[in-house]
């Protein structure tokens, strides 16, 4: 187990599954139609999707094609939210969190470039998979439970600029993927992969 997987597993998310599920109803409850919340929250769903997906394959040409998958809808959303939410988030007062985040994010994309490294027939990748789930999941479980929050209430930010700089963000990484491209149902559906 690499130092990286160590420091993965020694912050297992202490939140339930229910509790994941909780703070991201409550977190959608607080969101507005196209809003800069209801992005992330929607990329959120879209990560979770592709993790899944992740899990769920055995063929090795289909590990590799939902990895990249996975990494474009990640990454995408880690550029935007370094790009403009962490930065507002800092702005409003929120310098520790924005500090813890920007770390988690760059451990989750050092991880997610060793899987790519790995071959997708080893018993390794799914456990790497797996690590880079658990980290995430609780990454996201702290945005939806706190640190959104904070932000939607103390930004300081025209949440109309938030939402179009972050839209901005992800679309120039990943494009113009849409939530109902990279759901659960989607992922076997060989038209929503992108080309």
């Amino acid at each position: 187990m690499s130092i990286l997987d160590r420091a993965l597993a020694a912050v297992t998310p202490p939140e339930s599954e229910k509790d994941r599920a909780e703070a991201s109803r409550n977190a959608r409850a607080l969101a507005r139609p196209g809003d800069w919340l209801s992005l992330a929250l929607d990329h959120h769903d879209m990560i979770r999707a592709a993790l899944d997906a992740c899990r769920r394959t055995r063929d090795p040409a289909d590990r590799a094609e939902t990895l990249k998958r996975l990494a474009q809808v990640l990454i995408g959303h880690a550029q935007a939210e370094e790009a403009v939410l962490y930065p507002a988030l800092d702005r409003a007062g929120e310098r520790g969190d924005a500090g813890r985040a920007y770390g988690e994010q760059i451990g989750a994309k050092v991880h997610l470039a060793e899987i790519e490294r790995l071959e997708p027939t080893s018993d390794n990748w799914r456990e790497k998979v797996d690590h880079l789930r658990s980290a995430v999941l609780h990454h996201i479980y702290q945005e939806e439970n706190d640190w959104f929050l904070k932000l939607r209430e103390e930004a300081e930010d025209d949440p109309v600029w938030l939402a179009d700089r972050f839209r901005e963000e992800f679309e120039r990484y990943a494009g113009s993927i849409r939530p109902g491209q990279m759901s659960a149902a989607a992922w076997s559906r060989t038209e929503a992969r992108p080309h």
